[in-house]
């Protein structure tokens, strides 16, 4: 039985209907990511989302540790990206947003149900801050056209507000103290809201060159200050961390120390993992 013409049109209508859309497909860009750098950097992510998850079921040494694994595979993602050669855009992103999970999320989330809950709104409104600075200071910090000089980190880092809440749980119950309705975890939380979004400067130790000589003496500084924390280290961590973060908002406060200085960068392809979009230059730490 021969076809009718109407049936011939609908076929041949639906043939350049698919030859058409197939040709879209064919010409649609694929993304190609660089795998490994990515894997490590959702290792952050994997590792601050379980601190979320156990800080809900009141786990709170275990979430502690979580953020802590965080912000070891964010140190490494960036190490690998580099040593890889395998830097681009999308890891800077992704990295970003992992970040904001890991040391805005969870910490901030941990502050609360450990230890601001007994506050009521005042309490979830500071754990909420915490979160909110950090948050905008990874998006400063991807957008900004400058950057500091080598020396220095432009306000505290967001992984290091992230250890320092990671700490204070590990002090707080080593030392056998009481976290609900502290005031110092209260003021502690501010503290570090306030200085993520600050112009404050903290050393980052990034011009030390530790591939390089260097004078005997840093070599005994860094045996004391390990001595220092093997004695204690579930609180010694903690102090050393509060000292960082406490003696740079007092520095910034008073004007002490020289300006930062910031030098123009051109516009590059960000590096993969937990760098910053301008970390190529120097091949240097992301400040965050």
């Amino acid at each position: 039985m021969s076809e009718t013409s109407e049936t011939i049109e609908t076929k041949e209508t639906f043939r350049s209907g698919f030859r058409q859309r197939t040709r879209r497909l064919r010409m649609r860009p694929g993304m190609h990511i660089y795998v490994l750098p990515n894997l490590i950097t959702t290792m952050n992510l994997f590792f601050g989302f379980a601190a979320i998850v156990q800080a809900i079921k009141g786990e709170y040494l275990f979430a502690a540790y979580a953020i802590v694994a965080a912000a070891v595979f964010d140190l490494l993602d960036g190490r690998v990206a580099r040593l890889t050669q395998s830097m681009s855009k999308f890891g800077a992103e992704y990295d970003s947003l992992c970040d904001l999970v890991s040391f805005g999320v969870a910490p901030g989330l941990l502050l609360y149900l450990w230890a601001l809950q007994p506050f009521g709104r005042i309490g979830w409104l500071v754990s909420f801050l915490f979160c909110a600075c950090g948050a905008l200071r990874l998006a400063r910090f991807n957008v900004q056209a400058t950057i500091v000089e080598k020396a220095y980190f432009q306000g505290l880092p967001i992984p290091m507000a992230a250890g320092i809440v990671a700490s204070s749980v590990l002090a707080f119950m080593d030392l056998g103290w009481e976290p609900r309705g502290s005031i110092i975890l209260l003021l502690m939380a501010a503290l570090l809201a306030f200085v993520m979004v600050s112009t404050f400067r903290y050393r980052s130790f990034k011009d030390i060159d530790l591939k390089s000589r260097l004078p005997f003496k840093y070599l005994v500084v860094g045996v004391v200050i390990l001595f220092g924390v093997a004695i204690r280290p579930e609180v010694m961590l903690f102090v050393v961390f509060m000292l960082y973060a406490t003696l740079g908002a007092i520095f910034g406060i008073l004007g002490l120390g020289k300006p930062l200085k910031a030098q123009t960068i051109p516009a590059v392809s960000a590096p993969e993992g937990g760098d910053d979009l301008h970390e190529e230059v120097e091949d240097e730490e992301p400040i965050r």
